[in-house]
């Protein structure tokens, strides 16, 4: 049978679940280490559930955290929808354009074109490549401490 009446608040939810349990907001304040003011604003809908009440809610009813956040991202967003002001002032963002070229490929990645169209390379090997090697240079040879070696 599809649900008539508008969608449930988290606080709401939150005092189905105290019923259910058997228990009362002051209980579970001291259970879940808050104030007795953090759980009764809550079930008023005058705070929302933050992430460490949803961790806190997750551990004591035995279900994730992610359903209490879940559920009050679903109630903001419900109320934004209705919300004239708001969606007058998004419907003035524009839509970004889609994005031109090839599809991401690992060669796409590695090099990048510069507005004077020459390819940039960002790999630290094809720069090793590319480098210039002095005449006569000898290559560093010694311990790590960074001493000469003997000779």
């Amino acid at each position: 049978m599809p649900r008539t009446s508008k969608p449930q608040t988290p606080g709401e939810v939150l005092q189905k679940f105290i019923d259910d349990y058997q228990t009362n907001p002051f209980a579970l304040s001291k259970s879940l280490n808050v104030t007795y003011q953090t759980v009764t604003h809550i079930i008023k809908g005058k705070s929302r559930i933050t992430v460490q009440m949803a961790l806190r809610l997750g551990q004591y009813f035995g279900n994730s955290p992610k359903y209490w956040l879940d559920m009050q991202a679903s109630s903001e967003i419900d109320e934004l929808s209705v919300n004239k002001k708001f969606i007058s002032e998004i419907k003035n963002i524009p839509r970004a354009g889609k994005p031109s070229g090839k599809k991401d490929t690992k060669a796409s990645k590695k090099n990048t074109q510069t507005k004077t169209g020459k390819k940039k390379t960002n790999t630290l090997a094809e720069k090793r490549k590319k480098a210039v090697k002095v005449p006569g240079a000898k290559k560093a040879r010694g311990k790590k401490s960074g001493r000469p070696a003997k000779k």
